[in-house]
This record gives C-alpha cells, structure tokens and sequence, in this order.
C-alpha cells in the first residue's frame, strides 16, 4: 500500500520510474525569501527584500550555463513588483520555474500565533495550512503570471495533511523532505531516514516527492545512519569526525560546503546511482550581508565560484541540468 502522508517512509514500489533516456540530472532550487534576522526568534515584521534585485544577475549566471532554476517564492517575494519582473519573465519565457515556499510566519491569514512550533506549517491546523497555501499559490499566479506546480515548506515543515492539500492546490511536486535531518528538537518534522530517491506519494501517483540530497561521506558512511544521529549532543564530535576524514554530512548547498565538499558530495550521489540531485540555498546570500555565508563581496564571489566549479563535474560527470517538466516528462507510472 502506498504511503499517503510526506511524512511517511516510502517502500519499494512507491518509488519512481525514469525513462532510460532520462539519465542522471540535477536541479537547482532556490528559497527566494525576505531577509531577516536568522540569529533572532521568527517575527512577522522587521524583514526585508534589499536582496531581490540580485535575482537577475543569478538568473543570467544560470542561463548562460543552460540551467533552468527552480525558485520557491514565499509571500513577501510574491507581492514584489521586482521579483515578479525579474522571475516571472523569465519563468514565462521558460528560462526559469516557478514554486511555493510557505513560509507561514509572513503568509497571511495571520490566524496563527508566532511561534517556532507554528513556523512548521504543517503543525497549523488544517484549515489554516489550507488558507495560507492557496493564498500564496494565488499570489504567485496573479503577480508572476504563472501556476506554480512545485512546492517547498519554509523550514522543511511538512505535516500529516500537507499531501492532501498539495493535490487540492495543484502541485505536482514536494521538495521539503531535506534527507539526513532532524527537527524535531524544535517541533518539526524528522526525516533521518527518508530516502533521497524520488517517491510517489498515494496510490494515484500525482504527487511526487523529490527530496533534498544530503550525503554521507567517508569510510564510516555505511554507518551514518546509525552514527550520525547519536552526535546531534556532541558537536565537536561531529566536526572531529568530519576533519579526520572519517565521516561527514553534505549537503548539496554552497552555504556552508565548501566546492570540495560539494564535487564528493556529488560523486556520491551519481556514483550511487540516484536520478535527480537537488541543489538548494536561500536567496538572501545572493548579495552580501544577509546570511552567514555571504559576508562580503569577496564570499559573492566564491559563491559563484562555487557554482562555476559544480557545474563543470557535473557536466563532466555526464549529468544534464533538468526542470521541474523534464521530470515529470520522464516518470513512468508503469
């Protein structure tokens, strides 16, 4: 029977089937959020989106290597006259694709009292959850000129009815389930265990989970699994494990990996064989100042060297860019 929460673990035949012409992609999404404060508690006001004028330059970055972003917008980018010049353009143009991030701190209704617990949006009750997706979904399509068919939960935070809710607003996609994690220290979801191939979830096939790929690397990374999770107490341990080589978590994201990282990260997952790598970062760190990553002019520019890097393995590596319709093209239901 096939799991019918995001919750859920997959089993075997839930599982997604590509064309054999599909090959090995990857994918390139970005939180395209407000800016705020990451080191102060969650807040409706005191935000900002100095950073969206920097789309354009990462767009035009991404284009000129034949790469076609994925961007979740949250609300506040939404209601942006820059943002929907700038993405929904290029999105009706086909250089770009457009989905949903909720983050439901700043989505109205605002029915919901802020508190970390509700920043998990699928923590809300179902109706509010309900409310502030399809008020967003109906934003993005009026202001962008696109129906968004993708959608990531701000803070990853999936819930027991999200999936249902997914269907009803027409998206074909999640891309929340971030692999390898855990948030449940602070009330959110923990999918630890999920796996990193794309699932189907319900027996209809019309939702499609495409998780976030996250790695285990070095000669203990058989035993992540089991390892990993006990060290969430022991951060020196952890960083320990990591600088002797023997086992370390990455992420496929340029906050906070370094290129290295990124290109053994990457082996990995092609290596291993998984048909779509997800990419991933939050669009404030493309411009300096507004994430821990991206302090300075300089860090821009290893950022986009970051990228540039990434993207020559992985054309070297024989893995071609995909969009949100080159996988939903490809899926067998067979």
């Amino acid at each position: 029977m096939a799991v019918t929460s995001l919750l859920d673990l997959p089993k075997g035949s839930d599982f997604v089937s590509f064309d054999p012409a599909f090959g090995q992609r990857f994918v390139i999404t970005v939180d395209v959020e407000e800016e705020f404060d990451w080191s102060k508690p969650i807040q409706r006001e005191q935000f900002g989106l100095a950073t969206v004028p920097a789309l354009r330059k990462f767009q035009q970055f991404c284009e000129g290597f034949g790469v076609v972003p994925i961007y979740m917008v949250d609300f506040p980018v939404a209601t942006s006259k820059i943002a929907a010049d700038i993405l929904g353009e290029a999105a009706r143009a086909g250089r770009a694709e457009i989905g949903v991030q909720l983050h439901p701190w700043v989505n109205p209704p605002f029915d919901e009292e802020v508190t970390e617990y509700n920043s998990y949006a699928g923590n809300l009750p179902v109706e509010t959850e309900r409310a502030k997706l399809l008020h967003l979904r109906d934003t993005i399509e009026k202001n962008l000129g696109v129906a968004p068919v993708i959608y990531r939960a701000g803070r990853y935070g999936l819930g027991q009815h999200t999936a249902g809710l997914l269907r009803e607003a027409g998206i074909a996609i999640d891309t929340s389930v971030r692999s390898r994690f855990d948030y449940s220290q602070t009330g959110g979801p923990n999918y630890r265990n999920h796996p990193l191939r794309p699932y189907w979830v319900g027996e209809d096939r019309s939702l499609l989970e495409l998780p976030l790929t996250t790695v285990y690397w070095g000669p203990l990374r058989q035993l992540g699994h089991t390892i990993y999770p006990q060290l969430w107490r022991a951060p020196s341990l952890r960083g320990l494990l990591a600088r002797s080589g023997l086992l370390e978590r990455i992420s496929l994201t340029p906050e906070g990996i370094t290129a290295e990282e990124a290109l053994r990260g990457t082996d990995i997952a092609l290596d291993e064989g998984l048909e779509v790598l997800v990419y991933s970062f939050h669009s404030p760190s493309l411009a300096p100042g507004h994430t821990p990553y991206v302090r300075s002019e300089a860090d821009l520019d290893g950022f986009y060297d970051w990228w540039r890097t990434v993207f020559s393995h992985l054309e070297r590596r024989g893995a071609r860019p995909a969009s949100v319709a080159d996988i939903m093209g490809s899926v067998t239901l067979a």
